[in-house]
């Protein structure tokens, strides 16, 4: 590395000591800028990222890239954490070179996990690429212990933790399954997936919930995901759900981030009901670019800039109550460049200021290195230039979120004057106007220069001038100032010279200036311009608004630029809009010089938004608003209109009643009546004129009208049911836009029919629905008067028309009497009873279950209402003895059960189906035989066969009873018949045999049994 640099400076020696002293020309340094023969410095083109490299992963190396633009070519060179790595040593065997590439084979975390760097250098210096970090990823397993379960009731919140395994980077992601892989838990309002702890949260358990979950823990960088051993959720049934307020249980932290980035920002919070989130940024708007996601768990930031910044807030709010919580949003930046550093050329022996400048929060350090060296400047002011100050330096600017690098070349150089690159050109001129011929030799030390014009050698006078850069200025130009000139450049290196020409042409003039317009919106206008120039030229009119050019192809919609002739300029303005109102400028221009005109245009239109729109004062019902007249637009404000929004209205805007109700031009407040208390508001105001109606202001910040007792009463007042001694009472509440103020509820007044009392209870929930109301006097199915009114905390509202309800019913308190019954077959069994005498009896109840086996609690029910005192029991099993008893209910619930009845079913019919053994045509007849079936010992006796014969395809069918094991039946000649044959006992009716006769023969026969159905079932579960 340190060997190009002496190279370098030998090179420039050689240079200066080839040249003989006293000549008139030497040889210069080559332009690096232009002449790739002459080369130039490393320029990193690809440079090492940082690289997270998985424990487990099958590659056995890593590449870290490195490549860099250089003539002569770059080498290469890495470091680790400041040390330079030596891929030829035994100590760093497992490093390999690659070009530029950093190839690490058969890597290990204790010896290659770090910082690397690359390093390239030529004859020209060195730089040093960005730090890139290589880490070791990982995601152990879950722990193997077993997760204990989760008991929780229904109603109640519940949090299932993850406790993700030890890992890197820290960026998981999380998922949950229930029961198995891959049924992911769905989230929505009740239920959360925090992704910084991976805890799973459910705001409301529901029975539904039960079951087995596991955590799935998924790492991005290493493409690798955990599962956690199964955790139990074993809800509790309550009855009736208890409500509980909302308790926040997710809560983002304070939060730093970056510009640029996206942030999200978790809140959930458990309760009953569900809590609905709702998000705000305390000092000031939320900002245009953010989304809530997950059911507004989430506020989601896109590309967040430093406003973004400031303290948020999410709320948690159900009908028991509101929780909040809110952190500080950080928004700081990784360092930019605002100037930096470019490759430059400088002469021998001048001074040079390196200029290096980056923003960034925090503010960004800023150090330098020259080839690869630190230097101990902040500022990097270089005096009196030498060769040894040629090199590679780098300005670097850093905070700790990051590092940036500028590279640039220093070259310093001396030569005699050149002008092979930058002669002096021919110059075209305006008669009386002004000239400037520049005369820019490469030259270092900086030559002197002088000007001659033909052979007269030039001076400063009151028309020519001669910069300190060597330009030669003419004011006032004539014909006579047209010819030839030279400029001289000559250093202590040598001397050269230049030669171009002067052409004088004809100046420029306007001839058709363009005037003042005045049009209104939507009409068109037109600006004249003319103008005469030197016939041997171009010209080419530009226009500007305000000092804005014009460009009629992308403005073609409202600019046009008739063609009527080479030396007319106009422009037509089409459906002008107040935008386009202002100061015209045609400006003639030609190669050699340009004159401008310029013009004003009135457009007329409806005023302008009013501005700074704000509640001054309000009431209940009313709002007084103050506002700023915005432009009338050179048209005089005539009226204004007042619009307003609320929640309710779904972001949608409404002409708003005003007193007076005519709001005049001249005007800057009006009250807004009719509105509903308690409601939060956005009012705007547009204003109107003769030529339209304006755009409407900015919408005023949210006010709240005042609190008002409420005016509307709950409907659809009910009631009745519930047990013993309750009054149960139901409504339908008041909509929430109708509460007109906070603590809103209900005071419930009831008194019995007779009675001349009213009692009165308070239910503070304003969602609540029902109350019930217990005490021991209460009469068992009395009449009760009851009405309900609103209440809130400004006063109480108007009663609802009074409902009749009924108090509960008393539990009946007799059994069924002459409980009895038979039993009809193998599987059911009939039974009848006396019906209880005592009134509103709304049921019965049967229950039932096989003796010996089945407890009470297995037992089978059937339900039948007071008006019956009979049922058929089913599903019961073949020769068993069934227990049954009976109750009687109502809406109080189920009185005392009857003595217990036992039943006895037959026994079940014959598993075999009758063997059809032939069929025989006798006219117009087929008899059809089958062999008798043997019953088995357990089974019931066969007593007759059932015949069905029915067409195929049909539903009606008819039925023939034979007790012999044949039959004759009728040959019909309409198409196939089927006929079915089985055995029929007291248990029941058996398996099936099936024939099918086709027009006098017979097509098929099929059994079907039991049995075979048994063995085929089974066989399919096997497949």
């Amino acid at each position: 590395m340190d060997i190009m640099l002496p190279l370098s400076l030998l090179l420039h020696l050689l240079l200066l000591s080839g040249s003989p002293a006293g000549a008139t020309v030497q040889r210069e340094e080559a332009d690096f800028y232009g002449d790739e023969t002459t080369g130039y410095g490393p320029v990193f083109e690809e440079q090492p990222v940082d690289t997270i490299y998985p424990e487990e992963s099958p590659e056995d190396k890593i590449t870290m890239s490195c490549r860099a633009r250089a003539i002569p070519p770059a080498a290469y060179k890495w470091t680790l954490d400041g040390v330079e790595i030596d891929p030829s040593s035994a100590a760093h065997e497992h490093y390999a070179l690659s070009g530029g590439n950093l190839i690490i084979k058969e890597p290990v975390k204790s010896q290659h996990e770090g910082k690397y760097s690359c390093l390239a250098s030529n004859m020209y210096g060195l730089v040093i690429s960005q730090e890139a970090t290589l880490q070791f990823g990982y995601l152990d397993l879950f722990s193997s212990e077993e997760r204990e379960a989760v008991h929780v009731k229904e109603g109640q919140g519940a949090v299932l933790l993850c406790a993700p395994p030890p890992h890197h980077p820290a960026d998981l992601s999380f998922r949950w399954i229930l029961n198995e892989f891959p049924i992911f838990i769905p989230l929505d309002n009740r239920r959360f997936v925090s992704q910084i702890t991976g805890n799973l949260y459910i705001s409301k358990v529901e029975a539904s919930d039960s079951g087995n979950y596991s955590c799935i823990a998924s790492s991005s960088s290493i493409s690798k995901s955990v599962f956690s051993n199964y955790i139990p959720l074993v809800p509790h049934s309550e009855r009736p759900n208890k409500k509980y307020p909302a308790d926040l249980r997710v809560k983002f932290p304070d939060t730093t981030t970056l510009v640029g980035q996206n942030v999200t920002l978790e809140c959930f919070a458990l309760g009953n009901p569900v809590p609905k989130i709702r998000w705000k940024k305390l000092d000031g708007d939320l900002p245009p670019n953010h989304e809530l996601r997950t059911s507004e768990a989430h506020l989601h930031l896109y590309n967040v800039q430093v406003e973004d910044g400031g303290l948020y807030q999410c709320e948690a709010v159900n009908s028991k109550g509101k929780d909040y919580h809110s952190a500080l949003l950080s928004v700081e930046a990784f360092p930019e460049w605002v100037e930096r550093i470019r490759s430059t050329e400088k002469d021998l022996g001048s001074d040079y200021t390196m200029s290096c400048s980056a923003r960034g929060k925090p503010q960004p350090r800023i150090r330098w290195m020259k080839n690869g060296q630190p230097l101990e400047q902040k500022e990097l002011r270089l005096v009196s230039l030498r060769f040894e100050d040629s090199g590679m330096y780098q300005c670097i600017a850093e905070n700790h979120h990051g590092v940036i690098f500028a590279t640039a070349e220093l070259r310093v150089f001396a030569c005699a004057p050149t002008f092979q690159h930058n002669p002096v050109k021919h110059v075209l001129a305006p008669r009386n106007g002004r000239v400037v011929m520049e005369c820019r030799p490469k030259a270092a030390p900086r030559p002197s220069i002088s000007w001659s014009k033909e052979t007269e050698l030039l001076s400063n006078s009151s028309r020519l001038f001669i910069w300190d850069d060597g330009s030669l200025e003419i004011l006032n130009v004539t014909r006579a100032d047209e010819g030839r000139y030279t400029c001289f450049a000559q250093n202590d290196r040598g001397k050269a010279n230049s030669t171009g020409s002067l052409s004088v042409t004809d100046s420029t003039k306007i001839t058709l200036a363009p005037s003042n317009a005045d049009v209104t919106v939507g009409q068109t206008a037109w600006m004249q311009c003319a103008a005469s120039h030197d016939s041997s030229l171009d010209i080419t009119f530009i226009w500007s608004l305000d000092g804005h050019t014009i460009d009629l192809d992308q403005q073609d919609q409202h600019y046009e630029h008739p063609l009527n002739g080479s030396s007319s300029g106009e422009l037509m303005i089409k459906n002008a809009q107040l935008k386009h109102a202002g100061v015209y400028t045609c400006t003639a221009q030609t190669p050699v010089d340009y004159i401008t005109a310029s013009a004003s245009l009135l457009v007329r239109g409806p005023p302008g938004a009013p501005a700074g729109v704000r509640v001054r004062d309000k009431s209940e019902r009313n709002v007084t608003l103050q506002w700023s007249r915005g432009a009338d637009n050179h048209s005089p404000i005539s009226k204004y209109n007042i619009q307003c929004r609320d929640a309710s209205s779904q972001e949608v805007w409404r002409n708003a009643s005003t007193f007076p109700a005519d709001v005049e031009g001249n005007a800057e407040m009006a009250t807004v009546v009719d509105l509903v208390p308690w409601t939060e508001y956005q009012f705007r105001v547009v204003a109107t004129n003769t030529l339209g109606t304006g755009d409407p202001s900015k919408p005023s910040p949210q006010e709240k009208t005042l609190a008002s007792p409420p005016v509307v009463a709950p409907s659809d007042v009910d009631g009745g049911g519930g047990t013993s001694r309750e009054l149960t009472i139901t409504w339908t509440p008041v909509q929430e836009q109708y509460y007109y103020g906070p603590d809103f509820g209900y005071i419930v007044a009831f008194k019995p029919r007779a009675g001349s009392e009213w009692t009165q209870v308070t239910v503070s929930d304003p969602q609540a629905k029902r109350y019930v109301h217990k005490d021991p006097s209460i009469p068992p199915w009395t009449e009760y008067h009851v009405k309900i009114k609103a209440f809130n905390g400004a006063g109480e509202g108007p009663y609802s028309l009074t409902a009749l309800v009924y108090s509960a019913q008393e539990a009946p308190s007799d059994a069924p009497a002459s409980i009895d019954g038979k039993a009809l077959s193998a599987t059911e069994a009939m039974v009848w009873w006396l019906p209880i005498p005592q009134t509103y009896i709304d049921g019965y109840q049967v229950k039932y279950w096989k003796k010996q086996e089945d407890s009470e609690g297995g037992a089978q029910s059937v339900v039948v209402s007071g008006r019956e005192n009979q049922t058929r029991l089913d599903r019961m099993k073949p020769d068993s003895t069934f227990v049954i008893e009976v109750r009687g209910y109502n809406s109080a619930g189920y009185g005392p059960a009857s003595e217990r009845l036992h039943i006895h079913t037959k026994r079940p019919p014959p598993s075999q189906a009758p063997t059809i053994i032939g069929s025989k045509y006798k006219g117009k007849n087929v008899n059809v035989s089958w062999e008798d079936v043997k019953t088995l010992a357990n089974e019931a006796p066969v007593e007759r066969y059932k015949v069905l014969y029915r067409k195929q395809d049909q539903s009606k069918v008819q039925l023939y009873v034979t007790h012999t094991s044949y039959i004759d039946l009728p040959v019909h000649e309409d198409g196939t018949y089927v006929v079915e044959v089985r055995a029929s006992t007291e248990g029941g009716d058996g398996a099936v045999s099936q024939i099918s006769i086709t027009g006098g023969s017979v097509l098929a026969v099929q059994t079907l049994s039991a049995l075979c159905l048994l063995l085929a079932s089974l066989l399919c579960l096997n497949l």
